[in-house]
């Protein structure tokens, strides 16, 4: 037997000898779903501020649980293991990810469950530890005050200096993003950096000008470069 046969003996070995009793099923399926209630925890506390996505959330806790099955399946039967590496191969999943937070939750349930299906319980939960450790001290972080758009709807062309000029009192930062000049109208729209006590006193300078009609102050979801 040369050393290719040796190889291939003692990988078809190590699967056919691999028996996986129910204790181990039930335990490693209750210990992945229970770290995956821990993920999902920390999910619903790191999206209270934005959009908590209900149905986002029940994948995270089951789909640890279903990964960790499958990695136990895997580890019985070599002909499991390719059948599954050929199905997952072809799966495509069409479902956008819009927050790259989803997409580390997404994999922090994934990875748990790979985890947990290869019976390293310790590591599956030190790592979940870490990563909520992690997400809540960035989240703590100050963060920098983002850009807003300006938009200044006037009845006369000829105020553009004036608002600009007013705007200057009280932003860091501006750029002219859009103009739309008529006969006897003029809309603007700015991109500016301000701090969030001075956004009353700009609306209220840009409002007492008699030309200006409206004036809106819009979120930047951008960031400035």
């Amino acid at each position: 037997m040369n050393f290719t046969d040796a190889i291939k003996t003692s990988v078809l070995n190590g699967f056919n000898n691999t028996d996986i009793s129910l204790g181990r099923i039930v335990i490693t399926l209750i210990i992945s779903f229970a770290i995956a209630l821990y993920v999902h925890c920390v999910y619903k506390l790191a999206t209270r501020r934005a959009f908590y996505y209900r149905n986002f959330g029940t994948a995270l806790a089951i789909i640890s649980m279903i990964t960790a099955g499958i990695v136990l399946a895997m580890q019985s039967s070599i002909v499991i293991s390719l059948g599954m590496v050929g199905a997952l191969s072809i799966v495509r999943f069409r479902t956008a990810i819009k927050d790259p937070m989803d997409l580390l939750f997404l994999f922090w349930s994934i990875g748990v469950g790979i985890i947990c299906g290869a019976g390293l319980f310790e590591l599956a939960l030190i790592v979940s530890v870490m990563a909520s450790l992690g997400i809540l001290l960035f989240e703590m972080l100050p963060a920098k005050s983002g850009t807003f758009l300006l938009c200044v709807n006037a009845s006369s062309n000829d105020v553009e200096d004036e608002i600009l000029s007013k705007m200057g009192e009280y932003v860091k930062w501006s750029k002219i993003r859009s103009e739309n000049f008529s006969a006897a109208s003029l809309d603007m729209i700015v991109e500016i950096k301000i701090e969030a006590e001075s956004r009353q006193s700009l609306v209220n300078a840009l409002t007492s000008i008699s030309a200006v009609e409206s004036v809106s102050l819009l979120e930047n979801a951008s960031e400035v470069r």
